[in-house]
């Protein structure tokens, strides 16, 4: 965040105090005067207005619901008061000058306010008024404008981590099965395969090598119960990490071809692995074995048991 040279010192005071304020719902800590920073979790205390008590609070405003609104003050007890028809919400006044009215829109999170009312039977204080310096609603609303956004980027974050979780469960069942299905592999006969070749330094596949995968695609598609097997291998030049890396590369474009092209579902898939320059098939010293080393090897298994229900 800059700020300008026109920028006063009040306003810069407190926009670094609301943000701290705001940072507080993120890190589940806030450090005030004379405080220690408060551990993850932490509530702060709440107040209750007893019935028909005239009572005025001053402090920040916490949070903001559609009826009310709760106000954090020096002592960090918490209120929450309910705003009416009634409630006057108004800037501080001053000499010679009279406050402006505004719209309750304008109580904004962070914004330092006084309110008068008087409490009702569920411990709440019922604003008459509600009064705040003009200054600090311009500062409250540019670090609203700002803040907002992350908070509403948390709360889709937070839907996506539910949506996240939904998934990652289905991937442990899935890979649950799958594990099934890798220790018995010995269980299974090798019904068709086919290497697809790459070039130095790539994943992409090539046309011709596309033509291969489709035929193989096709095959496995009308042949019940098959799962397929995908190994991902690099030539020894260059680095062995890099190898690995890219030998895994090939092994998934090869997955995310199968399943974007023929729609082959990913429970259909095992062991997708780069094995990097290990189990070479050719002599690495020849630009010949070099290009048959850089491949993934694709094979279409089905189980023994179905091959002997067949037979």
């Amino acid at each position: 965040m800059r700020f300008s040279g026109s920028t006063s010192p009040r306003l810069v005071t407190w926009m670094v105090l609301i943000l701290l304020a705001s940072s507080s719902s993120i890190f589940g800590q806030q450090t005030s005067s004379g405080t220690k920073p408060r551990a993850s979790g932490y509530t702060p205390a709440s107040r209750a207005i007893a019935y028909g008590q005239k009572a005025k609070v001053r402090g920040s405003i916490l949070r903001r619901d559609a009826d009310t609104f709760s106000i954090r003050d020096d002592q960090d007890v918490v209120t929450v008061v309910l705003l009416t028809n009634d409630t006057s919400v108004k800037s501080k006044g001053g000499f010679l000058r009279f406050g402006k009215n505004y719209d309750v829109t304008n109580l904004v999170s962070g914004l330092p306010v006084e309110v008068e009312g008087v409490g009702n039977h569920e411990g709440l204080l019922v604003a008459d008024k509600v009064r705040f310096e003009s200054s600090d609603l311009k500062v409250a609303r540019m670090v609203d404008k700002r803040v907002a956004p992350v908070e509403q980027a948390n709360e889709r974050l937070s839907g996506q981590v539910d949506e996240l979780g939904e998934v990652s469960r289905m991937a442990r069942e899935d890979a649950g099965r799958a594990h099934d299905r890798i220790s018995s592999l010995d269980d299974y006969t090798v019904q068709d395969s086919t290497t697809v070749l790459f070039k130095v330094n790539s994943a992409a596949i090539s046309l011709e090598q596309q033509r291969a995968l489709d035929d193989l695609a096709q095959k496995a598609m009308t042949t019940k119960g098959y799962v397929i097997e995908i190994k991902g291998f690099a030539d020894s030049t260059g680095d062995v990490a890099r190898n690995r890396v890219l030998s895994q590369q090939r092994a998934d474009a090869v997955v995310r071809y199968l399943q974007e092209h023929h729609d082959i579902p990913l429970r259909r898939i095992v062991t997708p692995f780069g094995y990097g320059e290990l189990r070479p098939v050719a002599d690495n010293s020849s630009a010949d074995g070099r290009r048959q080393n850089r491949r993934v090897e694709v094979k279409v298994l089905i189980s023994r048991g179905m091959n002997a229900s067949r037979d």
